[in-house]
This record gives C-alpha cells, structure tokens and sequence, in this order.
C-alpha cells in the first residue's frame, strides 16, 4: 500500500467511525449506534468519543443551529474492540439556543458525559486573540513519525496509522525530556480530503483537539511519554467553536499548562486557521502519575 492509499484509507475509516447508526430503540432519548477505532493499546481514543457525541447532539438540531460550546467528562476507560450506544437527551430548545446531553455507553454503563449548546448563527460584536508570531511553516518541519526513530512499536504504529498529520514546532515528546517548558505549538491537518459537510469538520475538529493538549503539562516538568510508569487519563474536556475551519487544511494548534497540582494538570489551547483566524479554544484536565525519581 502507497502512502496516500494508508492515508486515505486512514481518514476513510474515520469518517466511517463519525458516521453513526440511529437505533429503532427508543427511550424518552435519541438512540445512536457506532464503532471505535482499532487501537493498539485495546483504549478508545478520547477524541474519537468526543467527536461521535457531538455528532449524535448534532444530530436532532435544525438545520442552520449550530455548536458552540461543549463540556465533557471521561468516566470510564472505553474497550475499542466493542461499540458504542450514544443516547441524546433534548434538554432544551429555545428561539435561538438548544441544549443537549450526550452520554456513550459501554455494556450497561456510561463511560462519557457531555453538555453541549447551540445556537443559530448570529451578528455581534467581534474580537480574537492573534495567532503568535515567529511559528514556523508546517512545510518546514517533518512530520512526527519521522522523528520518532526508537520508540516503542505500540507508540510507532500509533503514529503512522492515525489520520492525522501532526508536526510539533518543539519536536515531539518521546525520547529524551524536553526542555522545561509550559508551551507547546503542534500544525496539524487531516491526511486525505475531508467531506465539504460542515459538521463532519466540527466533529473531526474536536477529534483532533485531544491530541497533544496533555504535552503542555509535561513539557512543564522536562518529561516525555517515555518516561518508565508514567501515567496519564484525561479528567474533562471543554471546547468552543469561534469560527470555520477545514480539518483537511492546516491548524496550528497552541498550547500552555497554567497549572498542576494534586496529582492533576491542567492544559488550554487555541486553534488557529492557516491564515490567523482563531477557530477554536480548547481545555482540559488530566490526572498525572509521575513514578518516584
């Protein structure tokens, strides 16, 4: 298989995993059906919840209502070689915003929560925070997997069958530790053309936005994904839709940990369209184990 085929059947296979089933079952909720992502590590991917969640809400909105805002909490560790239920509760619908819960469920049991709200486009007062200067162009760094010679063959095989595109600006984080730092920017786009749907590229959008994010508190501590007994979980998830984007174009993805405490770090994001525009704002909290030096 060429590199564009492995590419685009890589994207291909996400597009079919945002695709979800609507169930005959019903509740006094919206019933939705899908599958995972075959991953190395057995784990679901927790973006890939959050983008098929969004899909579901999504789903019983009218047209032209859209999504702003979502919080969400990881619950339980999600089996990728199981599907998944997605039940949606219509919470609220009122002239110009609607609320939704989403839930996925694993064998009985919840094992992601989302509020998410929408709202029809609107005029209004506008700003944005620019993009930082002086980040070099995504044609000028390498792509991750070829920069990553040595890892484990699990993480290998992570890298090079995603969808993704990912290129940090600090290098990727395995190996050696980094540079103490609480800052990190990542270029990032889809491997193969996307649908010209706009919902597709929201749901992908916040598929992407949990790749990386946690790396802002490790760099803070000159650590790496390698380091022996490491472990992380992401806690929650918040993310808010400013503008369009095109996943399959170019976002550079800026990041910084403001805080870690207790066992938790906590990281924020900002995504950025090719051309400055802020698409996107991003935060979540983890819990972090670092093993006793």
């Amino acid at each position: 298989m060429t590199p564009d085929e492995h590419a685009r059947r890589s994207v291909e296979m996400l597009l079919g995993i945002l695709d979800l089933d609507s169930s005959d079952a019903r509740t006094t909720e919206d019933i939705f059906t899908g599958v995972s992502h075959p991953m190395p590590t057995g784990r679901i991917y927790g973006g890939q919840v959050l983008g098929q969640s969004l899909i579901a809400a999504e789903r019983t909105m009218p047209d032209g209502r859209v999504p702003h805002s979502m919080h969400g909490y990881f619950l339980r560790a999600g089996d990728a070689s199981q599907g998944l239920t997605f039940a949606v509760d219509r919470i609220h619908d009122g002239r110009s915003f609607s609320t939704r819960r989403a839930q996925a469920y694993q064998n009985g049991v919840p094992i992601f929560s989302m509020i998410a709200s929408f709202q029809d486009e609107n005029p209004g007062i506008e700003h944005a925070a620019p993009m930082p200067d002086g980040i070099p162009d995504p044609e000028d760094l390498l792509p991750d997997e070829e920069l990553s010679d040595g890892i484990h063959p699990l993480s290998k095989r992570m890298l090079t069958d995603r969808p993704v595109d990912m290129r940090h600006v600090e290098g990727p984080l395995f190996g050696a530790g980094a540079e103490k730092s609480a800052h990190q920017a990542v270029w990032m786009r889809m491997r193969a053309p996307f649908p010209d749907d706009p919902a597709l590229h929201r749901a992908a959008l916040a598929y992407l936005s949990d790749m990386s994010i946690q790396e802002s508190i490790l760099r803070a501590h000159g650590l790496s994904w390698n380091v022996p007994g490491l472990k992380v979980a992401s806690l929650d998830h918040a993310m808010w839709w400013h503008r369009p984007g095109r996943v399959d174009d170019w976002l550079l993805y800026v990041q910084e940990s403001p805080n870690a405490r207790g066992g938790r770090g906590l990281a924020t994001g900002r995504i950025y369209d090719r051309g400055g525009a802020l698409v996107a704002s991003v935060a979540q909290e983890i819990t972090i184990r670092v093993p006793e030096a």
